[in-house]
């Protein structure tokens, strides 16, 4: 599902049509009530959200379903998350970032039906990412250099412990983020060895995230 927004006269039936497409999108909503009632009980694939490999040393305990996390630097690894949430049969939407490379994505195993892009979501993005969360497991929000406050990223977080979504936040800041990631280019491999030839197979990552018990960096 791709979708673009129209001028602000439009918004409360471009939201309410968000609403419905949700509503109709693998009974998530249902899920995520129990799971915000019962963590406990339940097993790690239901309150856990699949991460890539080079994130597993990074985030021991896994990345919550519900939280929301900050992430800066390199855009490989948040398309290598949402390839993982996808591939594992989650849902995924990209928020604000019209230029994203979706080839990438599905080089890393991303599966694109399960994924939702709205490039241009108005003048308040944060409102489109909170409707979204009735339908999906990874929300990645682009804020275009905002700064979210703490009041309503408050509001905002409770909606997503409540809905059993992740927000994953880039170009901005979301103030009281539980986890803090950091991604930056260390290196590339190619197909050849013959220096300035070839094509790029594989970028290496370095990436570091910054929480609650977690101060760790890792490169894959």
């Amino acid at each position: 599902m791709t979708a673009a927004f129209a001028p602000d006269r439009h918004r409360a039936e471009q939201l309410e049509s968000l609403r419905r497409q949700m509503a109709l999108m693998s009974g998530k909503d249902v899920r995520a009530k129990v799971i915000a009632q019962v963590d406990d009980l339940l097993p790690d694939s239901e309150t856990k959200l699949p991460v890539p490999p080079l994130l597993a040393d990074v985030l021991p305990d896994a990345l919550p379903r519900g939280t929301v996390a900050m992430l800066s630097g390199a855009r490989s690894l948040l398309l290598s998350m949402v390839a993982a949430v996808t591939a594992a049969g989650g849902n995924a939407a990209i928020v604000g970032q019209p230029d994203i490379g979706l080839l990438a994505a599905v080089e890393m195993g991303a599966d694109l039906s399960r994924l939702a892009v709205i490039p241009d979501p108005g003048a308040d993005p944060v409102e489109v990412a909170a409707v979204l969360m009735d339908g999906m497991d990874l929300i990645v929000l682009a804020l275009a250099g905002r700064s979210v406050p703490l009041t309503r990223a408050r509001a905002v977080v409770a909606r997503a412990h409540q809905k059993g979504c992740t927000l994953l936040v880039t170009d901005g800041d979301w103030q009281g983020a539980s986890i803090r990631l950091k991604a930056r280019v260390c290196g590339y491999e190619t197909t050849t060895d013959m220096p300035g030839f070839g094509r790029i197979s594989k970028v290496r990552l370095e990436v570091c995230a910054v929480g609650r018990a977690i101060r760790r960096a890792r490169t894959g």
